[in-house]
C-alpha cells in the first residue's frame, strides 16, 4: 500500500462495512479531514485504493479473516488509534418466525463481529497507550421494534457490550463510543434478512409494519451527518458514552421509553405500527 502525506494530528483509522452506505461516507470524510483510513470490506477487489484511503478485504465473521487485516494494517500503518465497528445486518420479521440459524447470522455480525474486531486491535491499543472503539450501534437499540426484533437485540447487546468494554480498557488509556444513528439514506432496508416465510398468524401485522417502516425512509438523511458526527469524535479528547444521531420521533421516542409506564410506552408502539 502506499501512503500520502498527511497533517501532524492525523490518526490512523479502520472502519469496517467501508465499501457502502454509513461506512463509505465515514472514510471519505475522515479521509478528507485528514486521516489515514484503511476501510474493510468482504469483497475489495477493485478498490483497493480509493482516492485518499484504502480498502482492505475481510469478513468480520472470520476470525482469520480479521486477525490477517488487522495485521496487514498495523504492518503498513504502524498503529491503530480508531477502531470504528460499523458493518452490521438487518433483519426483519416476526420473532416466533425467526429460526436460530438467521438469528445467528445477524448476532455473529452484529455482536461477535465487533468482539473479534475489539479483540484483535486491544493489545496494539494497550501497548501504545491509547486508541478510541466506536461502535455504530442503532437508535433501534433503546426499544424492542416489532417485526425487528433481532435486530434491537443485537445492537441492544452491542451497546451493553461496549459499555462493560469501556470499564475494562479505560485504565489503558483506550476510550469506548456507541454512536446510535436513526433512519439514514443506506442500502440495508432492502439488504435485511427476511424468513423464509412469513406465518399466517402474523402476516397482518408484519405487512403493515413493513408499510411504515417503508414509508420512513422517505425522511431519511445524509450519511455523511454520521460521518461529521464520527469526525468530531474523533477529535475530541474526552468523547461522550453515547451519541445518539437522530431526529423526530425517533429521538423523542428514547425520552419517552424511560418517562412512561412500560405498557403505556407499548400501546404508543403498537399504534404506530397499526
Amino acid at each position: 500500500m502506499t501512503t500520502t502525506n498527511a497533517p501532524s494530528f492525523s490518526k490512523v483509522v479502520l472502519i469496517t462495512g467501508g465499501t457502502s452506505g454509513l461506512g463509505r461516507s465515514m472514510c471519505e470524510r475522515l479521509a478528507a479531514t485528514g486521516h489515514r483510513v484503511y476501510g474493510t470490506g468482504r469483497q475489495v477487489k477493485g478498490l483497493e485504493t480509493l482516492n485518499a484511503y484504502h480498502m482492505v478485504g475481510m469478513d468480520v465473521t472470520d476470525t482469520a479473516s480479521v486477525n490477517a487485516a488487522v495485521a496487514l494494517v498495523l504492518q503498513d500503518a504502524g498503529r491503530i488509534d480508531v477502531l470504528i465497528n460499523n458493518a452490521g445486518l438487518g433483519i426483519q420479521g416476526p420473532v416466533e418466525d425467526i429460526d436460530p440459524e438467521l438469528a445467528h447470522q445477524v448476532m455473529n455480525t452484529n455482536v461477535y463481529g465487533p468482539h473479534r474486531m475489539m479483540r484483535a486491535v486491544l493489545p496494539a491499543m494497550r501497548a501504545q497507550g491509547s486508541g478510541v472503539i466506536i461502535n455504530i450501534s442503532s437508535i433501534a437499540a433503546n426499544f424492542g421494534l416489532p417485526y425487528r426484533g433481532f435486530y434491537s437485540a443485537s445492537k441492544a447487546a452491542l451497546d451493553r457490550l461496549s459499555e462493560a468494554l469501556s470499564t475494562e480498557v479505560a485504565r489503558f488509556g483506550i476510550q469506548v463510543v456507541t454512536v446510535q444513528p436513526g433512519e439514514f439514506n443506506t442500502n440495508i432496508a432492502t439488504a435485511r434478512l427476511r424468513p423464509k416465510q412469513v406465518s399466517e398468524a402474523h402476516r397482518p401485522g408484519y405487512e403493515k409494519a413493513m408499510e411504515v417502516l417503508g414509508g420512513s425512509m422517505h425522511y431519511s438523511r445524509d450519511p455523511d451527518e454520521l460521518a461529521r458526527v464520527i469526525a468530531r469524535i474523533i477529535a475530541s479528547p474526552r468523547p461522550r458514552t453515547v451519541y445518539r444521531v437522530a431526529e423526530g420521533v425517533q429521538k423523542m421516542s428514547v425520552l419517552l421509553k424511560k418517562l412512561l409506564p412500560g405498557r403505556m410506552f407499548e400501546r404508543m408502539v403498537r399504534k404506530h405500527y397499526e
